[in-house]
């Protein structure tokens, strides 16, 4: 990040609410689940399926991971009634995961179950690299029961070829959304080359595809998408064993142009009353779309 982009993000809290949140509504589908129900229905007139995430992470109390897996399970039921294409991602860390494993374990238990009754899925979200190992344990422990359950690994963690072949052993077949990663970490943790952050998105990509692993593709950069079509057609890969994701309102027009190649593109639309710290840290990775907001203040003055 350059110097510039650097002031640009420090600028950005003092930006009012009110004109982050007129630039945030491209980004977040609204506060309430019928605001979201209706940019899925959006979606799925477009060809493309959707996941639905509440916002909110890192809870404090048990009374508030309850009330998470009560917005949840509802937001399942409403989309098998309105026979949606979309399923749900979750962050342990909104469950309790920094308050207790098990009992994060215990409310995923019951979205997992839910979810399966209603024929759906659920993606475990990668939150920072304090919570991967206890995500991954989770994820496991779901395992021994469910199938309708995946998790997210990022290629700029440099365990992640490690998860990847170690999860291969436990369960055979895993169902994996691979990202880069957005989470500022250490340089023993995670690369900061963008180089080799690609190229290492590659390798796992090839790694998980190769043993006919289901792959959620989930990147904005075209190159990647060039790199994830080239190794699909060079393992002649049927196009029910992947999907490209993205997220809502990032790189609309390649996604059309994905939509319009056949392939199957699921959308990451996010909701709930924490978009203020939601927006804020999107904003924060792209400092351009962070720099608009600050030339807009400046405009009105």
């Amino acid at each position: 990040m350059s110097l510039l982009d650097k002031l640009v993000v420090w600028t950005l809290p003092l930006v009012p609410k009110t004109i982050v949140r007129g630039f945030a509504s491209r980004y977040i589908a609204g506060e309430s689940i019928e605001d979201a129900l209706r940019v899925v229905e959006e979606l799925n007139g477009q060809g493309c399926s959707a996941t639905l995430d509440v916002l909110g992470e890192f809870i404090t109390r048990r009374e508030e991971a309850e009330r998470a897996v009560q917005e949840y399970l509802a937001a399942l039921d409403r989309i098998q009634q309105r026979q949606l294409d979309a399923n749900i991602s979750v962050k342990l860390t909104m469950l309790g995961l920094k308050l207790d494993v098990e009992f994060c374990l215990g409310n995923m238990k019951r979205l997992v179950t839910r979810a399966g009754e209603n024929g759906s899925f659920v993606r475990i979200d990668m939150e920072d690299s304090s919570c991967t190992s206890d995500t991954l344990h989770v994820y496991n422990g779901l395992r021994k029961d469910f199938d309708n359950v995946g998790c997210v690994l990022q290629a700029y963690m440099r365990r992640s070829l490690s998860d990847i072949r170690h999860l291969k052993q436990v369960h055979q077949k895993i169902n994996v959304r691979l990202c880069k990663g957005i989470y500022v970490e250490p340089r023993e943790l995670a690369y900061k080359d963008m180089a080799i952050i690609n190229s290492n998105y590659v390798r796992l990509l090839e790694e998980l595809l190769t043993h006919q692993n289901y792959v959620g593709i989930a990147t904005h950069d075209e190159r990647l998408v060039w790199a994830a079509d080239n190794l699909i057609d060079r393992l002649k890969l049927p196009k029910d064993k992947f999907e490209f994701q993205m997220l809502l309102g990032v790189e609309e027009r390649l996604r059309k142009m994905i939509v319009a190649d056949g392939f199957k593109l699921r959308v990451y639309v996010p909701y709930g009353r924490q978009w203020y710290e939601y927006s804020m840290r999107r904003f924060k990775e792209n400092p351009r779309v962070a720099a608009n907001i600050i030339k807009s203040v400046l405009s009105r003055k």
